[in-house]
């Protein structure tokens, strides 16, 4: 019955304005207009009525237009990461962490990341756009041992810091500066004040103080190696050796250019 309307109405509508000449198209469209309500408006040839009548009996039972318009989705297929995320054009999304490993369906439309496994939807995100390498993650995805890092931020890192030592705290706050996203350094920040429990806590805040003589921004490895190869242990005199020889060891004194004179 569709197919035959598409039939009739290119033939009472399109046919009869195709000698017309229409110089815009909301002109071409009111042509169209008129066409189509006299269409509608024509009574049946078989039975009583017409299509109007019969639109304004039906009318009644029609259900509501959906409150958004329909989007085209595209449909992918990804694997959850160890890290309990999925990666979809550059862009990061958490997913329940009992499904790391697991393959998954995706449902992407222009607002909307859908998930699904085995058929049913076990989460959604809106979709993210802009800087490349974003991440969009729910607590409640993350593993029990996770979840106490949400609470953490830059200050309680800082303080914590502060108790093994003013150098330690130096070092934790240079990390974070280092990041455009504060809570990208988190990880850095915990891995460097859990060396505490491995090496000292004073050793921890001597290795920092080594560090901060190399750079004022030390990064989480350099604090670890100079752990792991002891130079924490140096006394005083060799430090100031090892940072006069390193920072001055191309540079000739005023002795040796007087001696070539002579």
């Amino acid at each position: 019955m569709v197919e035959g309307t598409v039939g009739v109405i290119s033939t009472f509508i399109l046919a009869a304005i195709r000698n017309e000449q229409f110089l815009s198209l909301p002109e071409l469209n009111t042509a169209i207009r008129e066409r189509l309500e006299a269409f509608n408006h024509k009574p049946f040839q078989k039975r009583d009525g017409s299509r109007a009548s019969v639109f304004e009996d039906e009318k009644p039972f029609l259900q509501p237009l959906p409150p958004r318009p329909f989007e085209l989705a595209t449909w992918k297929v990804a694997t959850v990461g160890p890290n309990y995320h999925i990666s979809i054009d550059r862009m990061n999304y958490s997913v329940p962490y009992e499904y790391i490993k697991q393959k998954v369906d995706l449902r992407i439309t222009k607002g909307t990341v859908e998930i699904f496994f085995d058929g049913n939807r076990i989460c959604s995100h809106p979709r993210l756009y802009g800087r490349a390498n974003q991440y969009h993650t729910v607590e409640g995805h993350m593993p029990p041992n996770h979840q106490q890092y949400v609470q953490w931020n830059g200050e309680r890192f800082a303080k914590w810091a502060a108790k093994i030592g003013h150098n330690t705290e130096t070092v934790i706050r240079a990390i974070l500066a280092g990041y455009k996203v504060e809570q990208q350094g988190y990880k850095a920040c915990m891995g460097l004040l859990k060396l505490a429990d491995k090496y000292s806590a004073q050793r921890l805040e001597n290795a920092c103080q080594r560090a901060l003589t190399y750079t004022p921004r030390p990064s989480l490895k350099n604090v670890q190696t100079i752990l792991s190869s002891g130079q924490d242990k140096l006394g005083d005199d060799s430090k100031a050796q090892l940072s006069s020889s390193s920072q001055y060891g191309f540079t000739r004194g005023a002795d040796y250019y007087d001696r070539r004179r002579k």
